[in-house]
């Protein structure tokens, strides 16, 4: 009896890293965070036969916390499984964005994405002199002479700011060696160029050595792979809401919800999208 094998198709899991990356979630904005995404993460490591992991990314960053709190699960995952994981950019891999991406073990972009902007802010707004001119006084106690430190509605410290100035930096040091540590020798660029907020083209980021090429998912895996790929497309479970939350609830939350929200959009905003 004749016996004809049939050579396996190999396959390649696709986890879609999309959107502002913040701790927490409600109805009304999922944030990407280790939480909502690391049982999809480990559903596609531990997939039996695969070739490599894919990760999509499209985030303007954020919580630079979880940024590394994914990154390290990824490496994590990626050494326990001896797995590669190629990151592919979309629209934009910027801040935690890209923090997640260089724990790829090789990033693409499309020629058009916004990559880069490897640096810390903080922002706010200040309204003492509003209060001032309205006729309301700003009265609040601590214990410990730093608890209301930034305090908006209190004039600014000179050591307040040079405090959470020293803060963002140990911050941005530990950003630079993470990418560092990933991109190593691929960098082609001094570090103040690279290292600087700066983002850049897809086109530009290859040049820099921020990413390893320009290119779509689909025709790099298929190089690599072969046409008879099989794309494994591992999707999130949506988190339960309750849907009747009560009116005081809604409109106790309304309001968060909207300054949240105005915060996501001034992050996309940033990068002109």
């Amino acid at each position: 009896m004749l016996l004809f094998w049939r050579k396996s198709v190999p396959q390649v899991s696709v986890v879609r890293l999309g959107g502002v990356i913040a701790a927490s979630s409600s109805p009304a904005r999922r944030g990407l965070n280790l939480h909502n995404i690391e049982e999809s993460l480990k559903k596609a490591f531990s997939r039996p036969g695969i070739k490599a992991v894919a990760l999509v990314i499209n985030s303007p960053g954020g919580s630079p916390v979880q940024s590394e709190l994914i990154g390290r699960t990824i490496r994590k995952l990626a050494t326990k499984h001896d797995v590669p994981v190629l990151a592919f950019c979309e629209d934009v891999a910027a801040s935690g964005g890209y923090w997640i991406a260089a724990s790829a073990d090789e990033i693409y972009a499309s020629s058009v994405s916004v990559i880069g902007s490897i640096g810390v802010v903080s922002s706010g707004f200040g309204f003492p002199e509003l209060l001032e001119k309205i006729g309301v006084e700003r009265r609040i106690y601590t214990a410990g002479k730093s608890k209301a430190m930034l305090d908006p509605f209190s004039p600014e410290k000179q050591e307040d700011i040079d405090y959470l100035k020293q803060l963002q930096q140990n911050i941005h040091n530990r950003f630079i060696e993470h990418v560092k540590n990933r991109r190593g020798s691929k960098l082609d660029a001094g570090n103040e160029e690279l290292f600087s907020g700066k983002f850049w083209t897809g086109d530009a980021a290859a040049e820099l050595g921020l990413i390893d090429g320009v290119g779509v998912m689909q025709d790099i895996l298929e190089k690599r792979f072969g046409d008879r790929l099989k794309l494994l497309h591992i999707t999130q479970k949506k988190p339960f809401f309750p849907v009747a939350l009560g009116a005081r609830h809604n409109a106790f939350h309304l309001g968060d919800e909207v300054a949240q929200k105005a915060v996501e959009l001034s992050l996309w905003q940033r990068f002109g999208l």
